[in-house]
């Protein structure tokens, strides 16, 4: 597939983030994933509960037991994103497991534990988000590019550039 010529696999996806240690630097890489079909093969979307009535099923989404799911679902995929962005940084995690979801919110504590401050780890999150996210910034940084590329290639005039001084059209008119 090509879109305008270009291959959208060619394209850079990555994101990073530098952290100073003294003489040397943590490079983080974060790509941004292109579907999540592992994640919800493994961790469908929990469904709410909900009773019986003379008008059929009425979903209960507001029930408190329903929103703990929730809330453990959602900070599995979070881990889940964040672990599997950040693979090209190639990270030996301690307690991470790539196959058990259950250790995938543990992100934080094995950077934690690795010597990250909390605003390292925040840091490392939104690197995270900013390579999985088309913002509006990242929209008009792409817009300004294309028109730029475009205004170069545009094809010079066929005609003159500038006005000539004067124009021989032979004997003035009688009037």
């Amino acid at each position: 597939m090509k879109i305008g010529g270009v291959d959208p696999q060619t394209l850079c996806n990555e994101v990073l983030l530098v952290l100073p240690r003294g003489d040397t630097d943590l490079v983080f890489r974060a790509r941004g994933l292109k579907v999540m079909d592992t994640f919800n093969d493994l961790c469908p979307q929990p469904k709410p509960p909900g009773k019986l009535t003379r008008d059929g099923f009425v979903p209960m989404p507001e029930d408190p037991a329903f929103q703990d799911l929730i809330s453990a679902w959602a900070k599995k995929r979070l881990g889940y994103i964040v672990v599997n962005s950040l693979e090209p940084s190639d990270i030996e995690w301690d307690t991470v497991k790539d196959d058990d979801p259950r250790t995938w919110q543990n992100w934080e504590i094995d950077l934690r534990n690795g010597g990250l401050s909390e605003i390292e780890c925040s840091r490392v999150l939104a690197t995270v988000m900013e390579a999985n996210a088309l913002d509006e910034e990242k929209l008009k940084k792409a817009r300004e590019v294309f028109l730029l590329g475009q205004a170069q290639t545009q094809q010079p005039s066929s005609g003159l550039i500038t006005e000539p001084v004067t124009t021989p059209s032979g004997a003035p008119a009688q009037g």
